[in-house]
């Protein structure tokens, strides 16, 4: 910067910028004294400092373009120049070239040794002269022109899609933050998408997390996501939180980072899969570059490489639709109400209790946790309400990692309520007000039939409209699921839902409601057999239960345990019954377990509280299958 250019910025003649510079300015007014004085102090003028001669400062100017909080290029810049015996003069222009004019003037003015520079926008360039002749320069950057020097962002882009694409992904979106590495990321992605033949549209770039990006996940239109800042990556997760989507079961996710100590993840959410950038060691191999031009160092420098590996994968699995088959509830959901009394109620009677509780429950939640606490993923799908009962059941579903896409709150509804009368030998008399559950239609089904995807087995109960369910059996079907049917407070069971059973469990009672030809247990059964039933199991309580097959016809007794609640022991059964049929047993080997787990659940009060562990039941299990060994050697 000479006194020429000063004074065409300024505005003057090089006479009135020469005379307020050598305080000879008396005859110059005010205003146009500051004026200069101020372009002077800006553009870090020195007179005659294009005369001086230059000598040796051991200092390196560098000249960003953007913020750095959180990159650590600048940090392995410093590190290797003290390292080399060498001082450090940055400056950041945020983009700006009128402010970038302004740094190179003042790095200039400081006599440094060499620079590295990332031009701010693609016209920088052109201040190149600005820098004294001979000045060792290095550009960084995507605005550095020809010879400018890159982090690898396009390699992590294009190995992060691979990732996806490897593991099945066949449509995956970019998530965007406008910044040094836009466009380079960008290529990867593109270029990769490209080399594997895959489909790649503008529509698949998200600069912004708008209200679209949760439908593409819920309709399977995307089912991959890899994302060119560490941060956005985190507001993804948060956005998709409260949709109850979770990853990577619903949606994978993989992003690159800094090399910064700045957390993982917020409260709750798992680590992301990443690839993290190493930036200080970037900045490093440019102040060590550049030295060797500082110095006249002869010996060759290799361009930097970095090797990149995920560093967890936690949020990066197979596509859902390929994934490990997951058991999939449509049911009701309840608030539970226990009343422990010395007596249950009657017509005229009163009773009085001091004892209450609260439990997550109705048995599309029952059998949700049932399953999920023996090892299987679960999606539930039903209907609560938007009183405070609807986040006591989302925070459940929550703990005990139940999927709840599937679940609507619905305007003007409660959730709904059942209440559990229980005397001192376990046996109940259960009230229940459906709330929410009453208005389950078969919309709802079909709005979720994505959710039927890769379903192994459908559990349906009929504590909703008996439409909805006929619905949810036949869209289990037709994705292939084996259906589930409990045939709970109804008062008759049309054939089109019996059909679709592959296996109906009622009780004795419910039983003789849904099937009224026949005289016996047997008869019955046999008769929704010939309705078009599956299989049909039927349980007794503390008699065990009866299977009846269009092959197999067998009772079995029910496990030894001491009754306390027998409320949920059907459920128990049944996410029981389920899960070890998912795990590969037989079907009679699977009624065994189930009944050894709905003998286990009535040890104590509360539903949720007596539902048995995947650990707990295994051991069993095993002790089963030595006995029997044992017994047969």
């Amino acid at each position: 910067m000479n006194i020429r250019d000063i004074a065409r910025i300024a505005g003057v003649s090089t006479s009135t910028v020469s005379k307020i510079v050598n305080g000879k300015d008396s005859s110059i007014s005010e205003e146009t004294r500051k004026k200069v004085l101020t372009i002077v102090k800006e553009y870090h003028y020195k007179p005659y400092a294009s005369a001086a001669k230059r000598t040796r400062s051991y200092t390196i100017g560098v000249l960003l373009r953007s913020p750095i909080s959180f990159d650590s290029t600048l940090d392995g810049i410093i590190q290797a120049a003290q390292n080399a015996g060498y001082a450090t003069d940055a400056y950041n222009s945020y983009s700006d070239p009128e402010r970038e004019l302004k740094n190179i003037a003042a790095i200039c003015g400081r006599n440094v040794d060499g620079v590295i520079w990332e031009p701010a926008t693609p016209d920088s360039l052109a201040y190149a002269s600005q820098f004294p002749e001979g000045t060792p320069l290095l550009t960084i950057g995507p605005n550095g022109g020809d010879q400018s020097l890159l982090l690898p962002y396009k390699e992590a882009a294009y190995k992060l899609t691979n990732e996806l694409i490897e593991r099945g992904h066949q449509h995956i979106a970019c998530l965007m933050t406008r910044g040094r590495r836009t466009q380079d990321f960008f290529e990867g992605f593109r270029s990769c998408l490209f080399d594997h033949q895959l489909p790649y549209s503008d529509d698949l770039v998200y600069y912004d997390l708008n209200d679209s990006l949760p439908s593409e996940i819920g309709s399977r239109d995307i089912t991959g996501f890899v994302s060119s800042h560490y941060r956005r990556a985190l507001e993804f997760t948060q956005m998709i939180r409260p949709l109850h989507y979770r990853l990577p079961e619903d949606a994978s996710l993989v992003s690159i980072k800094n090399d910064t100590t700045e957390a993982l993840a917020y409260p709750g959410n798992a680590e992301i899969s990443t690839y993290t950038i190493r930036n200080s060691d970037f900045g490093a191999y440019l102040c060590e570059k550049l030295i060797a031009q500082i110095e006249h160092d002869k010996e060759q420098h290799p361009s930097f490489v970095q090797d990149f590996h995920l560093d967890n994968t936690s949020t990066v699995a197979a596509p859902p639709t390929s994934a490990v088959k997951h058991v999939l509830v449509v049911g009701s959901i309840n608030i539970d109400h226990y009343l422990s009394m010395p007596r249950l109620p009657h017509i005229g009677g009163t009773v009085s209790t001091k004892s209450a509780a609260r439990y997550p429950g109705g048995k599309g939640v029952n059998q949700a946790i049932g399953a999920a606490k023996l090892g299987h993923h679960v999606t539930l799908i039903g209907n609560v309400g938007v009183d405070n009962g609807s986040d006591y059941i989302f925070k459940a579903m929550e703990q005990h990692g139940v999927n709840t896409a599937g679940v609507r709150r619905c305007a003007g509804e409660d959730t709904g309520s059942s209440f559990i009368f229980l005397d001192p030998n376990g046996e109940s008399i259960i009230a229940i007000l459906s709330g929410a559950n009453a208005s389950l239609t078969p919309d709802d089904i079909t709005s979720n039939e994505r959710l039927f995807d890769n379903a192994g087995y459908c559990l349906i109960q009929t504590e909703i409209p008996l439409e909805s369910a006929k619905v949810a059996a036949i869209t289990a079907r037709r994705h292939h699921a084996k259906t589930i049917i409990k045939p709970s407070s109804c008062d008759y069971l049309p054939d089109s839902i019996v059909a679709n059973a592959d296996i109906l469990v009622p009780n004795e009672h419910e039983l003789a409601i849904i099937e009224t030809e026949g005289k016996t247990m047997e008869d019955k059964a046999a008769h929704l057999l010939e309705r078009g039933a599956g299989c049909v199991i039927v349980t007794q309580g503390e008699y065990g239960c009866y299977l009846r097959g269009q092959n197999v016809e067998c009772h079995y007794p029910a496990a030894d345990f001491t009754p306390v609640d027998s409320t949920g022991a059907g459920d128990a059964f049944i996410s029981a019954f389920a899960s070890y049929l998912m795990y590969g047993y037989t079907v009679r080997q699977a009624v065994e377990i189930a009944t050894y787990a709905a003998g286990y659940s009535i040890t104590r009060k509360g539903v949720i509280p007596s539902l048995i562990d995947r650990l707990s039941l295994d051991a069993y299990v095993h002790h089963s299958e030595r006995q029997q060994h044992g017994h047969l050697s």
